[in-house]
């Protein structure tokens, strides 16, 4: 069943947020996910909405492969940059089974 991930980003710093991204993207591709949306500006028809300005989804294969991503070596470097550069909120949410 796959799982999503899904985060509320501010930038709080360009230059180290772009290392972030490079890094960050090529540890999801070698955890078999993948961005649904990346660096969105949601609109928001109901409800108050989210402090972060930009939100990001990826996709992941099963809760275990977001879980090994999140946990990661390769990972591991962009999470000390992502608390210099970012305010974030993290949500890992699983999917729908599809039968």
């Amino acid at each position: 069943m796959t799982a999503y991930v899904i985060s509320e980003v501010e930038v709080l710093d360009e230059e180290i947020a772009a290392r972030y991204r490079e890094i960050a993207s090529k540890s999801i591709v070698a955890y078999g996910g993948k961005y649904l949306a990346r660096g969105a500006e949601p609109q928001v028809p109901e409800g108050d909405p989210p402090p972060a300005a930009r939100i990001v989804i990826a996709e992941f294969p099963s809760m275990q492969h977001l879980n090994d991503w999140y946990a990661s070596p390769e990972y591991a470097p962009a999470r000390t940059l992502a608390a210099a550069a970012l305010r974030r909120r993290l949500l890992f949410v699983p999917g729908v089974p599809t039968d």
